[in-house]
C-alpha cells in the first residue's frame, strides 16, 4: 500500500505544471457534465410534474359541477347551501394560497407541490364517504388546501426553472389545467353510470391522477432554494432584487389581483352552475357535462397560444378586451336562448374563461425577480379569490329567489365589464418592483 502511494505521488510530481492542468481542466469539465446531466434529468422531471400537477387543479370542482344536482339530493342541501358549496374553492384558495410563499420558503417549492397534490389525493378519495354536507365540505377544503397552493406556486417554479420560456410553459401548464377541467365534465357522469350509478364513485375516481401526480416532485423535494431565478427585463443590483416589497402600494398588484378575481368568479360561477343552467333549460344531464366540458376545453388550445402572445406584447390590454366581448356574447345567448344556442354559448364562455391564463402569465410579467413573483402571486390570487368568494354564492341565492336564471345571468354579464377595466390596467408594461420596493 505504502509503495502505491509512493508511486501515485512520485507520478504527480513527474508532471509539469501544464500535464497537472489539464487534468484539473478534465476533471472540472467532467464535473460539470455530470451536473449538466442531472440538471437535465431534473427539469424533464419538473415539465411531466407541471403537466399531471396542472391536470388535478380544476376536477374536484368541475367533477361535482356535473354531478351537483344528485350530490345536493344524496345530501339535502338547499340552493342557497350548493351556493356555499360553490364558493369554498375560492374561500380555500384566498385563505391557504397566501401560505404558499411562507411554505416555499421553508420547505422548497417542489416539496409544497408535492404535499398538495397528496392533499388533493386524499381529500377526494375520502369526502364522497364521510357522510353528511359538513364533512363533504372539510374533504373539499382539504383537496383544495393542496390546490391553493399548488395554484400559487405553479408561476414561481415556471419563473425558477424556465426564465426564459415563461410565456411557453405557462402556456403547456394553462393547456394541462384545461385538459384536466375539460376531462373532469366530460366523463363524469358516463363514468358515474359504468360504475354503476353511485355520485360517490364518480367523484372518489378522480383521486387516482392526483396520485400519480405525487410521483415527479418526490426526487425533487429537497429543492429548496429560489434564488435560481433569474431575473426579466434589464440586469438589476441584488439590493434590489431581493427588497421587501408592499404589494398593496402597487396599482399593478391591486389591477392583477382585481382582474384575478373577477375571471375567478366567472370561472367558478361557470363550473359550478352552467351545467344546472342547461339542465334547466331541458337539455339533458350527461349533454350538460359535455356542454361544460366544451367550454373547459377550449382552453387546451388557447392557454398555450395566449401565454405565448401576451408575452411578445407590450401591452396585454387588447387580449383582456377580446376575451370579455366574447364572455358578453355568450352571457347574452344564456339570457336569450340557452337551449338552442347551446353549443355556441359554451364555446363564447370557453374563450373569456381563458383570462385565467392570461392573469398567470402577467403575473410571471409584472415582476423582474424569483422573490417578487413569489410576491406577486400570492398577492394576486389570494386577494383576487377572495374577492371572487360572493360570486357563486350570490348566483345561488339568486336563483333560489328569483325562480330562475335571469338575474344571475345578468349579473354575470355585469360583473364582465369592470374585469375587462382592471385586465387593461394590469397589462400596462410596469413591474411591481417599481411601484412596491420599500
Amino acid at each position: 500500500m505504502a509503495s502505491e502511494e509512493t508511486r501515485t505521488v512520485e507520478t504527480r510530481t513527474a508532471m509539469s505544471p501544464t500535464e497537472r492542468g489539464r487534468t484539473a481542466e478534465t476533471r472540472a469539465s467532467e464535473t460539470a457534465a455530470g451536473v449538466g446531466r442531472t440538471r437535465a434529468w431534473a427539469t424533464r422531471l419538473v415539465v411531466v410534474g407541471i403537466v399531471l400537477s396542472a391536470l388535478n387543479l380544476r376536477p374536484a370542482i368541475t367533477s361535482l359541477g356535473a354531478l351537483l344536482e344528485e350530490v345536493r339530493d344524496g345530501l339535502g342541501m338547499s340552493g342557497s347551501v350548493a351556493g356555499v358549496l360553490t364558493s369554498v374553492p375560492p374561500l380555500c384558495f384566498a385563505v391557504f394560497g397566501v401560505t404558499a410563499p411562507r411554505l416555499a420558503r421553508r420547505f422548497g417549492p417542489a416539496a409544497v407541490v408535492c404535499a398538495g397534490m397528496a392533499a388533493i389525493a386524499a381529500g377526494l378519495l375520502i369526502r364522497p364517504y364521510v357522510g353528511g354536507t359538513a364533512g363533504f365540505l372539510a374533504a373539499s377544503a382539504l383537496a383544495l388546501m393542496g390546490i391553493a397552493v399548488s395554484n400559487v406556486l405553479m408561476p414561481v417554479i415556471v419563473k425558477r426553472w424556465f426564465p426564459d420560456r415563461v410565456g411557453s410553459m405557462t402556456g403547456l401548464y394553462s393547456m394541462a389545467l384545461a385538459a384536466g377541467t375539460s376531462l373532469a365534465a366530460a366523463v363524469t357522469v358516463p363514468l358515474t353510470d359504468a360504475l354503476g350509478g353511485g355520485w360517490q364513485a364518480g367523484l372518489a375516481v378522480w383521486a387516482a391522477i392526483a396520485a400519480a401526480a405525487v410521483l415527479p416532485w418526490l426526487p425533487l423535494v429537497r429543492d429548496r432554494g429560489t434564488a435560481a431565478v433569474q431575473p426579466q427585463g434589464p440586469a438589476r443590483g441584488a439590493a434590489e432584487q431581493h427588497a421587501p416589497l408592499r404589494m398593496a402600494r402597487s396599482r399593478t398588484a391591486w389591477a392583477l389581483a382585481v382582474f384575478f378575481g373577477l375571471q375567478a368568479t366567472a370561472a367558478y360561477i361557470t363550473m359550478g352552475w352552467m351545467p344546472q343552467i342547461f339542465r334547466d333549460a331541458g337539455v339533458p344531464a350527461g349533454t350538460a357535462g359535455v356542454l361544460l366540458a366544451v367550454t373547459m376545453v377550449m382552453g387546451v388550445p388557447l392557454a398555450f397560444v395566449i401565454p405565448r402572445v401576451a408575452t411578445r406584447l407590450p401591452h396585454q390590454g387588447p387580449i383582456v378586451l377580446v376575451l370579455g366581448a366574447c364572455g358578453l356574447a355568450g352571457y347574452a345567448g344564456l339570457y336569450l336562448a340557452p337551449a338552442d344556442g347551446a353549443w355556441a354559448w359554451a364555446v363564447l364562455l370557453g374563450v373569456s374563461n381563458c383570462a385565467f391564463p392570461l392573469a398567470l402569465t402577467m403575473v410571471g410579467m409584472r415582476a423582474r425577480s424569483g422573490p417578487g413573483v413569489v410576491q406577486l402571486s400570492a398577492f394576486a390570487q389570494s386577494t383576487g379569490y377572495l374577492l371572487s368568494i360572493p360570486g357563486p354564492l350570490l348566483v345561488g341565492v339568486l336563483y333560489q329567489q328569483s325562480g330562475g336564471w335571469g338575474v344571475p345571468i345578468a349579473l354575470m354579464a355585469a360583473l364582465m365589464v369592470p374585469q375587462m377595466a382592471v385586465g387593461f390596467l394590469a397589462g400596462r408594461d410596469r413591474t411591481v418592483e417599481d411601484e412596491a420596493t420599500r
